[in-house]
């Protein structure tokens, strides 16, 4: 079978301050590393090694290595098992950089460069983790013999919290109209600051808005902690960002999980009018109405158990991109330089790939003229071929990009619905929880076919895949901030998206003066942070549970049956 058609692609103190940015969800998990080995180099005369292992880490940004963590030294032994664990906080969004250092430890001394070195293995944490079973084997370079990595996400709490909250006879904040109101949910840390954690959808022109049922893990909530402080904030929405406060009130989930009644009828209190007006009471009420508590599997218990997660890329070759051969296009290529367009690619490309077993990624374009009848089409693959679209690994897709600046013309307009579309197929196709897609469409303009776009992602938000936009170039993007369910849910013909599966983000925003590596964690970061929990919400809601971690078979050097 054509394997392009098998698969494609209250009672406390109230708080101050300003109207708080947009909240940031970034899902990270601590992992525990269990490291053994076998045949390892001899270094003793009289007996065998001793050996030690030091794990480093590249985090985002930096351009070392620092330790993070080193195991017990065991005696006389090739084949050490060793005892203690080595933890890392793995986030999905990041390509986190491990190298493992193996030293037969003969001195007192705790310096490294004092023990003679039996070699290392370099390799990501996303590597490990997207490995079925979270076990991988790497021959150990500059020695002998092979490393064995075991990843398991460290016990916490996977309860899951799903609230029902309605306000009612909120403030109304718009002169020529009532309030748009939307609920942002705080977690107290242990020095007191308040963090946001989650925020719902807008409900416009309302006093008495009900929002959709609020699903927030209760790590993300309160950390697990049922007695920690919550602080919920209601504002009114302004397009410009200007958010105003309407009010605020502060619960547990301890006492959120008393169910509905007088206990969890909220008075929505601002602070500025409390301390102006002697007579004030509130600025409305907020209402649990209901509140349901479940342990929900996380996203690495459905990577162990083998789900793979599919990466299609989909590049604009739209005229306002400008002529390739001259430096001022977005496509330019100079030697040794990402433009804007492989800097995407390699930022999320290079994360994705870590959990796809054989890298096989297909690459669209659209926008452009192809040879030979030079028609211009919204749907042709980069790689040249009339049937298959797969190129392999991010460097495969890459070659095919620029390939096709070679031979694809220029033209327009921006549609996107086609290859939303495309891969909406294959995930139409796919809904067995053991595949998930991710599609990222890189563009320089505003869509022209918008409706469609609308309509596609709608119907895709009932399937097991996620949209990454990343506009690149100097172009306004503001209406593509629409598309994002962050601020409202996405709708199409009176049809709205069962789930937001979204994100946008603007390159410009991570070209800095430090350079391209930098811009290119920060942009893995920024896009990919969603990937995880849209992933959890389709299993969930499609009643899928991770499948039992896959045995592993011999691995081969790189970790991959």
């Amino acid at each position: 079978m054509n394997r392009h058609r098998k698969m494609q692609a209250g009672g406390m103190p109230a708080m101050g301050g300003g109207p708080p940015g947009p909240p940031q969800m970034v899902p990270m998990t601590t992992v525990e590393l269990s490291l053994s080995a076998k045949g390892l180099k001899n270094k003793d005369a009289l007996s065998k090694s001793d050996p030690l292992c030091i794990m480093y880490m590249k985090e985002t940004g930096q351009e070392r290595y620092t330790e993070a963590g080193r195991t017990e030294m065991i005696k006389d032994t090739l084949d050490p098992q060793w005892i203690r664990k080595l933890e890392a906080s793995y986030r999905f969004e990041e390509r986190q950089m491990l190298r493992f250092a193996i030293y037969d430890w003969d001195s007192k001394s705790s310096n490294p460069d004092d023990q003679d070195k039996l070699g290392t293995v370099e390799c990501s944490l996303g590597e490990i983790m997207g490995c079925q079973g979270s076990q991988m084997s790497r021959t150990i370079s500059g020695g002998s013999g092979v490393l064995i990595i075991q990843g398991d996400e460290v016990s916490a709490s996977k309860e899951v919290v799903t609230m029902n909250i309605t306000a009612s006879d909120l403030d109304k904040k718009d002169f020529l109209g009532k309030s748009d109101p939307f609920l942002i949910f705080y977690r107290c840390n242990d020095n007191s600051s308040y963090l946001p954690v989650h925020k719902t959808e807008v409900i416009k022109k309302t006093l008495n808005p009900v929002w959709k049922p609020i699903v927030v893990p209760a790590r993300t909530l309160c950390a697990g902690d049922h007695s920690r402080s919550i602080k919920i904030e209601c504002h009114d929405w302004d397009s410009d960002g200007s958010h105003d406060l309407i009010g605020e009130c502060y619960t547990t989930l301890q006492r959120l999980l008393e169910g509905p009644g007088t206990t969890n009828i909220y008075q929505v209190i601002n602070p500025k009018k409390k301390a102006k007006k002697s007579s004030y009471k509130d600025s409305g009420k907020l209402t649990l109405r209901s509140i349901t508590i479940h342990v929900e599997p996380s996203f690495l218990d459905y990577i162990r158990g083998g789900t793979q997660i599919h990466f299609t890329v989909a590049v604009d070759f739209t005229a306002s991109n400008g002529d390739p051969r001259t430096p001022s296009s977005l496509h330019f290529r100079q030697p040794g330089v990402d433009n804007q367009y492989s800097l995407a690619i390699k930022a999320v490309g290079e994360i994705i790939q870590d959990y796809d077993t054989d890298k096989m990624f297909p690459a669209l374009g659209f926008g452009g003229r192809v040879p030979p009848e030079w028609v211009v089409s919204h749907e042709f693959f980069l790689n040249g071929s009339p049937d298959n679209p797969y190129c392999q690994g991010v460097a495969g897709v890459l070659d095919a990009y620029h390939r096709s600046l070679q031979t694809v013309g220029l033209y327009g307009p921006t549609n996107f619905a086609p290859v939303i579309n495309h891969v909406a197929r294959f995930a139409q196709a796919h809904q067995d929880g053991n595949n998930y897609f991710v599609l990222l469409i890189i563009t320089d303009g505003i869509i022209c076919d918008l409706p469609d776009t609308r309509k596609a992602l709608v119907n895709a938000s009932d399937l097991p895949m996620s949209v990454i936009i990343v506009g690149v170039g100097n172009e306004d993007f503001s209406a593509m901030e629409q598309l994002d369910g962050d601020e409202q849910r996405l709708s199409s013909g009176g049809k709205y998206a069962s789930r937001d599966i979204v994100q946008f983000v603007e390159l410009r925003r991570h070209l800095g003066a430090r350079g391209g590596h930098h811009s290119q964690a920060l942009l893995a970061k920024d896009v990919l942070a969603e990937i995880p929990q849209q992933l959890v919400s389709w299993m969930r809601t499609h009643g899928y549970q991770p499948r039992p971690p896959v045995a592993q078979g011999p691995l081969n050097t790189y970790g991959f049956d």
